[in-house]
């Protein structure tokens, strides 16, 4: 699987809901634009507080409506295994946020399975590398991502892909089980880093203060087994949105002030 490499550039917001109203607006912006053109677009989502936040302000807005949703599809970076209806689904928060929320065909939502779906983790991945092979662009196993949103841990996981464990490292997969999880619950669902650095545009979304040593390492090029959110570029375009709280330890000439 080809990888492609980009610059990164920072995006400070004074909080987290300023940090999500901005991302959100961005986002919605693209998508009406895109809608205006024609042209089908895919995402992929990321669970966690601050991701989650950025789905329900774009959820909150008036343009939202303005976008053709029949053109959008929806995916997964990755999933925790656990029950349909648990708390801990990334999929439960999306669809409360913002998916419920807009006229989007059901068929437009490709949400990774459960742990009550009658399937094995190996069976989920599996099921899950078949979806994205159903939207195949050219010589990729998997869809031409506009934009992928990966969350950060304080250990600078992206993903369900953590430091110094072999997922980081494959390349000839799209989708993998994850047992063992350093972060509960213990198994999980994740897309791949060759995946994932296909999409046009990577957009991190990181806030707090005890992200911003991890965030520090991601923009100092760390190596990738050591913090996973170092390896994630987009294509085109690799940015960080973040907060003030998360942003003590970036160099000044990293932030971009007109994006």
């Amino acid at each position: 699987m080809a990888e492609f490499w980009t610059e990164k550039s920072v995006v400070v917001s004074p909080d987290p809901q300023a940090l999500a109203d901005a991302v959100a607006a961005r986002l919605l912006q693209r998508l009406v634009k895109r809608s205006a053109a024609g042209k089908t677009t895919h995402l992929v989502l990321t669970g966690g507080a601050i991701g989650t936040a950025v789905l329900r302000a774009a959820g909150e807005r008036s343009d939202r409506a303005d976008v053709d949703w029949s053109a959008v599809h929806f995916w997964w970076g990755d999933e925790r295994f656990v029950p349909r209806d648990s708390e801990e689904r990334n999929e439960l928060g999306a669809r409360r946020a913002l998916l419920d929320r807009i006229d989007v065909p059901a068929e437009n939502i490709h949400a990774m399975a459960a742990s009550d779906d009658g399937i094995d983790l190996d069976a989920a991945a599996a099921a899950y590398a078949a979806e994205l092979a159903r939207f195949a662009d050219g010589d990729q196993a998997w869809p031409r991502f506009f934009v992928c949103f990966l969350g950060m841990g304080p250990d600078a996981h992206i993903a369900s892909l953590f430091p110094d464990r072999q997922e980081i490292q494959v390349t000839d997969r799209t989708v993998l089980p994850v047992r063992e999880s350093p972060k509960p619950p213990a198994e999980r669902l994740t897309l791949t880093r060759p995946v994932i650095n296909s999409s046009r545009c990577v957009w991190l979304v990181v806030s707090g203060t005890d992200k911003a040593a991890a965030l520090g390492l991601a923009l100092a090029g760390a190596s990738y087994d050591f913090a996973p959110a170092a390896g994630a570029k987009g294509r085109k375009r690799t940015v960080f949105f973040v907060d003030e709280a998360a942003s003590e330890k970036v160099p000044a000439e990293l932030i971009d002030q007109e994006f």
